[in-house]
């Protein structure tokens, strides 16, 4: 009897999956996609209606070989690429090729444990055509997007640039997050605390307080002499407690991961940027070998927009958490957690396979980083159903004749699920009032001891720069491009030199800028963000079946068509007219501008070609454009093997090598011996944005006044 076979994307998914089906099974993978529109023209019949003109990629004709071998010994075929809609492309696209659609049968697998294997495989389903025409719909307007707009920007800027339809949506946010950072304009402001005890009580640790209101007006004090006028006002008044409200509160866990919010968290807490995130979770979701077990699923598919958990999963983690942690941790019943009318929720969210395997007892089989972001994953889920935080919040008010303050502190009366995860915060959000701090005692009317006064300097600060972890968490609340795009968007634009990292937050380069005005300017529609939103909901529909996959091509390509003959005479050429540098030309006096190379931005004369003035430039730390001077070349210690003048060390964009010092008389070039790199490695700058740390403050006591 024929074997049937079970076709997955990737070769470890293929192992994970072999070792739980018997003899009558064959597993193998595809290796992603086999087809695909062709690399080096449109590939769309735009006048066929957008008909795509498959082919088989370069490289994988090896794999389709191998798979229509195995394909024709088996009486039945299991497509079991990824539950979404590129799996459901590459399903597709396999079961046309192969000619196998009578004997082929859809099976979904959320995650790579022996019993949904089976389960799946026993509950086969068909293939989606209407998931396949969203996947349809989005490749090709990716491709219309991309391989129109690109050229131009080859012909306008310089050639390897890129534009995307979701890809420059997110530099517009990026760009426009700077610009509101260089147009902020920083105001001085001051704060006073005092510091008070009780009267009378023997305590000898006093606690602070905020000064809210001065003379019955709430306080904005923009100069030192204010605060200090104010100080020396209040400095001798009595004070009492005019108020004590103490509120016992719950703050309930968070629900458990699903894309963006992984990427996020793994950000903050683990340092991983968004592309490390989806590699190591695929790698878990596939399958990991744990010894005598055999390779085995650790988490549920890792791209989800929906926080829904099976029953299974609920019931199997209330075992473990009363178990491990005791009644007290768990629960009246399962915390269920409100889906998005956003989401998709094709699959579960992403959470532990099996509660067998804790991080620590399988962390021998585990590589460093593997190990974090499953215990990051399994940690969140656990969280998530057991029981909230209980804290008593107390907030007390102080006044005297003309002064009041207020002080706020909290104290936990039981640790819920923070007993094994608590959730990370930004940089940007450290710096918040201390949840733990505790206060004594009091009640209304109490005398209190007013024992110094501290008045502080502040600036206003500007938003801060996007790091990788917010600008996923403000596509996604903007509705912009889906959780497995999240990855390559952010990715893509660091490639291409549109954004750079400067202490882990994204910073737009000039090139950025340039290019995103040059797109807005030309495609308003296509780079604007609600247009952009709306796209992923008519995708939806098309996989809903509400929406005709080639109407929705036909009424945006109505609109981009136009704009793109526009563009093509109307945009400006940075080529040519590159972007104005703000300093002039040392040999002619005209002012220098930026333009871009095979080998990134170099400064040039704008009088070009009269005068042929370039010069490598970088930036210092303001930002401000430095001129790189031109170094004499350093003299080594041979010399050539042709003339025998003395060879020089030189610099390419490939390194150091020795090159004749009678150049170009002499051409001769030699490679230098590479030392071998050193294993330490650069600490990492934690520091936070620039920006935010340019102006020192100043904090004046009461003693420092008298």
């Amino acid at each position: 009897m024929a074997k049937s076979l079970v076709i997955v994307e990737s070769p470890a998914k293929a192992k994970t999956i072999k070792n739980y089906l018997g003899k009558d099974f064959s597993v193998e993978a595809s290796s992603g996609h086999l087809i695909d529109l062709p690399k080096n023209k449109l590939g769309v019949d735009i006048e066929n209606d957008f008909k795509p003109q498959y082919e088989v990629i370069k490289n994988k004709k090896k794999y389709l070989a191998k798979l229509e071998k195995a394909a024709k010994n088996a009486d039945k075929v299991y497509l079991a690429s990824d539950p979404d809609r590129e799996g459901e492309a590459i399903a597709w696209h396999i079961a046309d090729q192969l000619g196998i659609k009578d004997k082929s049968y859809r099976i979904l697998i959320h995650e790579i444990t022996e019993k949904a294997i089976k389960e799946s495989i026993n509950s086969p389903t068909t293939l989606s055509e209407d998931k396949f025409d969203a996947q349809q719909a989005r490749r090709v307007l990716d491709r219309l997007v991309g391989y129109q707009v690109s050229p131009l920007l080859w012909k306008k800027v310089r050639r390897g640039l890129s534009a995307g339809r979701v890809q420059s949506v997110a530099l517009r946010i990026v760009v426009e997050r700077e610009r509101e950072i260089e147009k902020f304009i920083t105001k001085e402001y001051w704060s006073i605390e005092g510091d008070f005890l009780p009267i009378n009580s023997g305590d000898q640790n006093p606690f602070s307080a905020n000064l809210i209101r001065f003379d019955s007006n709430k306080v904005e004090i923009g100069s030192e002499q204010e605060a200090a006028n104010i100080v020396n006002q209040i400095k001798n008044n009595d004070y009492h407690v005019s108020s004590v409200d103490k509120k016992e509160r719950t703050r309930k866990a968070q629900p458990p991961f699903i894309t963006s919010t992984l990427q996020q968290e793994a950000s903050r807490k683990l340092r991983f940027s968004v592309k490390k995130t989806m590699a190591i979770a695929q790698k878990l979701y596939e399958g990991i070998e744990l010894g005598a077990v055999g390779p085995m699923g650790l988490i549920t598919y890792m791209r989800t927009d929906s926080v829904r958990i099976s029953d299974q999963a609920l019931s199997e983690s209330r075992k473990y958490i009363m178990d491990k942690y005791g009644n007290k941790y768990l629960p009246e019943k399962p915390s269920l957690y409100k889906v998005k009318k956003s989401a998709q929720d094709a699959h579960e969210a992403i959470r532990p396979t099996s509660f067998d395997f804790s991080p620590d007892k399988i962390k021998a089989h585990l590589a460093g980083d593997e190990f974090e972001l499953y215990k990051l994953v399994w940690q969140r889920f656990l969280a998530s159903q057991m029981t909230p935080i209980i804290y008593d919040q107390t907030s007390i008010e102080i006044k005297s004749e003309k002064a009041a303050f207020r002080t706020t502190g909290s104290i936990i009366k039981f640790e819920g699920f923070s007993k094994v995860y608590i959730e990370g915060k930004e940089e940007d959000e450290q710096n918040g009032e201390d949840d733990e701090k505790k206060l004594p005692k009091l009640s209304k009317d109490q005398s209190l001891s007013l024992k110094d006064l501290k008045m502080e300097q502040h600036f206003t600060q500007p938003p801060p720069r996007f790091s990788e972890s917010t600008l996923v968490r403000e596509l996604e609340e903007k509705g912009i491009g889906r959780p497995s795009t999240y990855s390559s968007i952010i990715s893509t634009i660091q490639d291409r030199e549109y954004v750079k990292r400067e202490n882990r937050k994204l910073k737009p380069t000039v090139l950025g800028k340039s290019v995103n005005d040059m797109l807005i300017d030309g495609f308003p529609e296509i780079l604007d963000v609600k247009f952009t939103a709306d796209m992923e909901d008519k995708l939806d529909k098309v996989e809903q079946g509400s929406i005709n996959w080639v109407d929705l091509l036909k009424d945006f390509y109505k609109v981009f068509s136009q704009r793109l003959l526009q563009a093509e005479d109307k945009m400006k050429s940075l080529r040519r007219d590159g972007v104005p540098a703000g300093i002039d030309c040392n040999e002619c006096g005209a002012p220098m501008i930026i333009k871009w190379g095979k080998r990134g931005e170099f400064l040039s004369c704008s009088k070009y070609p009269e005068c042929k003035n370039a010069k490598p430039f970088n930036y210092d730390e303001d930002g401000n454009i430095k001129v790189v001077e031109k170094v004499e070349p350093e003299l080594s210690d041979i010399n050539c093997d042709k003339c025998g003048k003395p060879m020089v060390i030189r610099q390419s964009r490939y390194g150091k090598f020795y090159g004749c010092s009678g150049y170009p008389g002499c051409k001769n070039i030699k490679r230098m011996n590479k030392e071998k790199p050193s294993k330490e490695k650069e600490p990492e700058d934690d520091s936070s944005d620039s920006d935010n740390t340019k102006n020192k403050r100043k904090v004046i006591t009461i003693s420092d006044i008298n």
